[in-house]
């Protein structure tokens, strides 16, 4: 969603297409492989990709940032959604592929998740290379303008790009939503 609306504000996207549309993503993936190597001691030395990206946007997962070189500075914007739906998100997918779903209680699971992202915040806080925006998924649904003005002033763009960015927003995937305790 978040790189729809950043190509939609004029952003230009490194993507390469290998990750077709389907049903967990029917609008695309909108990954590069090259990205998907970071973690790989073969390939580490290989980021021509990174240069090639100056001023574009390129989704990486979370995981892989720590492995991001100091030598370049990056704009974060670190998309958030409650666990629980993260979770059941990534079990449909999983079920999709044929892939089991219960190898581990979910409790654990959200353990292990939010294990990671205390560390990832901490990353992305003390390093220099990183200025970060942290936006909510839940309220990029419910109020994509607002979103799309604070992603648009972070990463530049005229305040006229925020209408067009807003406009990518399709609610109807939410799909893995959790209801709000009162």
């Amino acid at each position: 969603m978040m790189m729809k609306m950043l190509a939609a504000g004029g952003v230009g996207l490194v993507t390469d297409g290998i990750r077709s549309p389907d049903d967990s993503n029917p609008e695309g993936y909108f990954e590069l492989e090259a990205v998907k190597t970071l973690d790989k001691p073969d390939t580490r030395g290989d980021l021509r990709w990174l240069g090639e990206a100056r001023g574009c946007a390129v989704k990486i997962l979370s995981p892989l940032l720590t492995y991001l070189p100091d030598s370049h500075n990056y704009q974060v914007i670190f998309m958030q959604r409650p666990l629980p739906e993260v979770i059941a998100s990534q079990d449909v997918m999983l079920a999709r592929a044929g892939e089991r779903t219960d190898v581990a209680p979910h409790e654990q699971v959200r353990q292990q998740f939010e294990a990671h992202l205390r560390e990832v915040r901490g990353l992305l806080a003390r390093r220099a290379c990183f200025q970060t925006l942290f936006i909510d998924y839940p309220t990029v649904i419910t109020d994509p303008a607002t979103t799309a003005a604070s992603v648009g002033g972070f990463v530049g763009l005229s305040p006229d790009a925020a209408e067009a960015m807003a406009a990518t927003v399709n609610a109807r995937l939410y799909r893995q939503r959790q209801r709000q305790q009162p």
